[in-house]
């Protein structure tokens, strides 16, 4: 078995003297025949380094400050190799070089460090696999991840190596506490931080899962929709201002077609099809799953789009921000109650169009577009069991 040393020569730079004749020294560390050198910001007279030696003489003050210098170098870049190898990985000179300057070696990684290669590729795989939105919400959980690592360890990163469960009991604690979050987000965060350690140990930055124990934390979610009589009641509203009108136009479309605010802002003329069946269709990609979905418009649907269709656009543009400021101040106006974004428009849709009306939960999960049934009985499951009472109760007054 061959066994590889290390080399540790100190070399005076005698091409770059100063006024007073000093010449910097240089360290120049060999590990299987490969070199790293470094200037540790000591200088001598050349007159004062014997190089066979590799030390300072006559021994004078000065000189003997220099070579206690340069033995605790000496020592210091030795423990640095000895500390590697009982690691018992393969390692490089500069990964010598780093464990003596008390830095990360090449296959250490920061955690901020990957969550940037990360979101690197995932930025180049926008509009490909990913969609903004996505790309958008891993910078956002960086930005409070560091923000958290200043705050909480007066850090600016830390190592993959020191990540432990208590890390995210901290984090889980500052999203609540500093950031007001709710569990449902906070877990949203957690899961984009664990696909960037699932990331790190794939590219062998890491040996094992530090979260491997960590338990998701329940969040309690209540499912905001519009009842019949909310809808009926915003569609039958006369707004004054027509913006207002515009955006209740909007909803309302989403609350007959399903469509989340990326169809919405992305529907065009090429989408909106003739069906099998004679119907108009609207058929097009979901960015957030890549799964094609189709939904049959309802009159209710077709009516607004014939509202605003133009030879450029199918419905006007806005932004989602602006889109929820407007439903905040239309449902004050109408005398809503609840706090509704775009998306209660998807869930309206699911439960008071579609579960109300006796639609199966297979075609509710069919026509969102969701991946997996499951999701779709995760989330709309405790309406259905609403549904049944219903029914039921109607049966009890038929059989008196």
């Amino acid at each position: 078995m061959k066994i590889d040393y290390i080399k540790i020569r100190f070399i005076i730079a005698k091409n770059k003297a100063n006024q007073a004749g000093k010449c910097p020294i240089r360290c120049r560390i060999t590990y299987k025949q490969e070199r790293a050198v470094f200037s540790p910001g000591l200088s001598i007279h050349p007159d004062n380094w014997y190089s066979k030696l590799q030390k300072a003489q006559p021994p004078d003050e000065e000189n003997e400050f220099l070579n206690t210098q340069l033995s605790l170098i000496k020592n210091k870049i030795n423990q640095a190799f000895l500390l590697l190898q009982m690691e018992g990985k393969d390692f490089t000179v500069q990964d010598i070089y780093h464990r003596y300057k008390g830095e990360p070696t090449q296959k250490e990684k920061s955690v901020l460090e990957v969550f940037d290669m990360h979101n690197e590729r995932l930025h180049k795989l926008v509009g490909i696999e990913y969609s903004k939105f996505t790309y958008a919400k891993f910078i956002e959980t960086r930005k409070h991840l560091f923000e958290f690592m200043q705050i909480v360890y007066s850090k600016k990163d830390v190592m993959l190596k020191d990540l432990t469960l208590k890390f995210l009991d901290d984090l889980d604690y500052y999203f609540k506490t500093e950031r007001g979050q709710s569990q449902s987000t906070i877990n949203k965060h957690i899961q984009r931080l664990r696909k960037i350690v699932t990331m790190a140990i794939g590219e062998g930055f890491l040996d094992k899962d530090p979260f491997l124990m960590h338990k998701r934390k329940k969040a309690k979610t209540t499912l905001i929709y519009l009842t019949t009589d909310e809808l009926a009641k915003l569609e039958q509203y006369e707004f004054e201002q027509d913006r207002l009108e515009q955006i209740r136009d909007i909803f309302v479309f989403c609350c007959y077609t399903g469509l989340a605010y990326t169809e919405m802002a992305n529907l065009k003329a090429e989408h909106i099809v003739d069906g099998f069946d004679g119907m108009k269709w609207i058929k097009m990609m979901r960015q957030k799953t890549k799964s094609m979905i189709a939904v049959p418009l309802l009159p209710k649907a077709l009516e607004i789009l014939d509202k605003y269709r133009t030879e450029s656009s199918v419905l006007p543009k806005i932004s989602n921000q602006k889109f929820n400021s407007y439903m905040r101040e239309i449902t004050a106006i109408v005398g809503i109650n609840k706090r509704v974004t775009h998306h209660v428009a998807r869930k309206t849709f699911a439960t008071t169009v579609l579960l109300y009306n006796d639609v199966p939960m297979e075609i509710v999960s069919e026509l969102l577009g969701h991946s997996k049934l499951a999701m779709t009985q995760k989330h709309y499951g405790k309406i259905v069991q609403k549904k049944v009472s219903e029914k039921m109760m109607e049966l009890r007054k038929k059989l008196k």
